[in-house]
């Protein structure tokens, strides 16, 4: 019995480390408040980081009852597209446009596969509403997980926005 529940204490204690979150506590957004997405900047060293959480963070926003406009791909992209902060800074002026009340956007820190035998996808996310009027940050948390060699990214990424979002209170 005493292994037992030594074995089980130290399954519990590596469970618990694969994860690490932080934020602020949430207001009560309206349920009928008009939602926005901007781009997810990217400050991993993969390419197309920022876009592929975007895609996760609509499903998993839609999940909790918000149904977001996206902000429109964009003509002009030779120079955007090399740059998160001004395809960023043009998505903020289409939201503005759009009397939006609140914008979802955030942040890619890592998003890769661990070097070693089990290669173990890691990734480390940021988000935050904003006024895009004001452009005042209204709500932010921060996620970050190293999931199991088996595991994809995008299965962990998915797993830290869910998780980052269950905090985001909207009634």
């Amino acid at each position: 019995m005493r292994i037992f529940r030594c074995v089980t204490l130290a399954a519990t204690l590596a469970f618990a480390g694969c994860s690490t979150f932080s934020g602020n506590q949430s207001p009560s957004f309206p349920a009928q408040a008009k939602w926005g997405m901007l781009p997810v900047v990217n400050y991993s060293q993969t390419p197309q980081a920022g876009e592929r959480t975007e895609q996760i963070l609509l499903s998993v926003l839609t999940e909790q009852g918000v149904q977001p406009l996206v902000y429109p791909y964009v003509e002009n992209q030779d120079l955007i597209l090399l740059d998160d902060r001004k395809r960023y800074e043009a998505a903020l002026d289409w939201a503005k446009g759009q009397s939006l009340d609140y914008v979802v956007t955030g942040s890619i820190e890592e998003w890769q596969y661990k070097n070693g035998l089990d290669g173990e996808p890691a990734v480390g996310i940021s988000l935050k509403v904003l006024n895009p009027a004001t452009g005042q940050v209204l709500w932010s948390n921060s996620g970050a997980r190293a999931g199991w060699s088996r595991e994809s990214l995008a299965g962990s990424a998915q797993k830290v926005l869910a998780t980052m979002l269950d905090d985001l209170r909207i009634e």
